[in-house]
């Protein structure tokens, strides 16, 4: 009884040792294959896998990406885009633009007789048909736009504007002088034209816009002088303000008229010959005499 109990507890301290021995082997119950998923191995955690779903979760999102472990993810490669369309003529202006270039391209114009009017630097309809117009006359394609061909063929054959020519005091160009405003201190001034040109003989020492009386109360016109001067005028007809004044036939003057520097032509005179420059005539008023020339004309 005593050998039997010995060999019981024998044959059971091999058994829990085969056991431990077991346990701290790695090994793992693996089903047949293609009965269910295999289970992950002691001492595989969750660790291991997260970088492995990252990086395929990188390359569900961008499937030109690398997969290589310890590089960057290389970028898909663009797709070709449309070729590049053929060069284009640069434009240098256009109908809208205003620059000081503009202003020097009517001038040019102007020189050859094809700008009726005093630059402006606005690019607007009458310019563009003056450059269309330009471009006939040179064979060139007639946009009425401005490209380098035709700004070059512009300058080679017309003279740099002077600042004169640029900016011009007058909204109008001056119309062509009476002979009788050739000689002497006159004040010529142009119906046509609706400018008063100050000369001193045939020379215009400066000039702006005027207007005149309507047809119930006419300008005169023809050949007179200053006989007086009032700088504070106030019309003992009409009870309106006449600074600068420069009387010249009965009621008659040159002077200053708010009026026409607010609404411009849209309104006329009583007969006297309005400026809407005051710093302009108010210079003139100063540097005319009693008995100086003036000359209106058609």
């Amino acid at each position: 009884m005593r050998m039997g109990a010995v060999v019981r507890r024998a044959l059971a301290a091999s058994a829990v040792t085969a056991l431990a021995a077991g346990l701290t082997s790695g090994c793992r119950y693996e089903p047949p294959r293609g009965t269910g998923p295999a289970r992950t191995a002691p001492g595989a955690g969750h660790a291991d896998s997260r970088p492995a779903r990252a990086a395929l979760h990188a390359k569900s999102a961008n499937p030109g990406a690398s997969a290589q472990p310890g590089k960057g993810a290389r970028p898909a490669k663009p797709a070709a885009g449309p070729a590049a369309p053929a060069p284009v003529r640069p434009l240098l202006m256009a109908s809208g633009s205003r620059s000081g270039q503009v202003r020097e391209l009517q001038a040019r114009l102007r020189e050859l007789g094809l700008f009726d009017r005093n630059p402006t630097g606005f690019y607007g309809s009458v310019t563009t048909a003056s450059v269309t117009s330009f471009q006939a006359r040179r064979g060139l394609a007639r946009t009425g736009a401005v490209d380098i061909a035709t700004w070059s063929a512009l300058r080679s054959v017309t003279a740099p504007p002077s600042r004169t020519a640029l900016f011009p005091t007058t909204s109008k160009p001056l119309g062509r002088p009476d002979p009788r405003c050739l000689t002497g201190r006159v004040l010529c001034i142009s119906k046509s034209s609706d400018t008063l040109a100050w000369m001193i003989d045939g020379r215009v020492v400066s000039a702006m816009d005027v207007r005149f009386g309507s047809q119930y109360t006419p300008t005169r016109e023809g050949s007179f002088t200053v006989y007086f001067k009032s700088r504070d005028h106030v019309s003992t007809i009409y009870k309106t303000a006449m600074p600068y004044a420069l009387f010249f036939s009965g009621g008659q003057a040159v002077h200053y008229s708010a009026d026409f520097a607010a609404r411009g032509y849209r309104g006329a005179s009583h007969g006297c010959v309005n400026v809407r420059d005051k710093a302009g005539i108010a210079a003139l008023f100063d540097r005319t005499r009693t008995g100086d020339k003036v000359v209106i004309y058609r």
